[in-house]
């Protein structure tokens, strides 16, 4: 059954691939996205790096909930200018980016005691019942959400900068 749990992640990677490499690529980034996308992303590897590393309690989670809370925000950031540079499909991609965003680091939190073999209630045992396999799933998103950040810095503000349109 984990394995359903990992379709939304499946989603939101597919759908983040082609709008970075296909919208992104084709309207050019100008200089607030080239800096604000990298934020989002941080934002999302704080939120999986602390499931993975942190110790799972009460208190931990309240603090985990509130960096989701934090990122599903700060992922809107951009969307009032957005809507003036982006066409209807990249606009549409972004709304399922952002209902999958959620969803995700909602998973990622459900995941988190479970793949440190804390007690949790029966139903979820029986539903992500693998704990090394889910802390190796955390410990991948966290390499490959590590690895897109230096790529989204590396490519958009170094390689790719010269290309891109100044459109403030």
């Amino acid at each position: 059954m984990w394995l359903v749990a990992v379709i939304p992640f499946v989603l939101q990677a597919v759908a983040m691939v082609f709008d970075e490499g296909y919208f992104h690529i084709k309207r050019k980034l100008p200089r607030w996205e080239r800096i604000g996308h990298p934020i989002d992303t941080l934002s999302v590897l704080i939120c999986f790096s602390f499931a993975l590393f942190v110790p799972f309690s009460s208190s931990t989670l309240k603090i985990y909930l509130l960096l989701a809370a934090i990122s599903c925000v700060l992922v809107t950031k951009d969307e009032f200018v957005h809507k003036h540079h982006c066409c209807a499909r990249e606009n549409w991609l972004h709304a399922l980016l952002f209902t999958l965003h959620p969803i995700t680091l909602g998973l990622a939190g459900f995941i988190w005691p479970i793949s440190q073999e804390k007690p949790v209630a029966s139903w979820m045992r029986q539903w992500l019942s693998e704990p090394q396999i889910l802390h190796k799933f955390l410990l991948f998103q966290v390499t490959v959400l590590t690895l897109f950040l230096i790529y989204q810095v590396v490519f958009w503000n170094l390689v790719w900068k010269e290309k891109c349109v100044e459109k403030e």
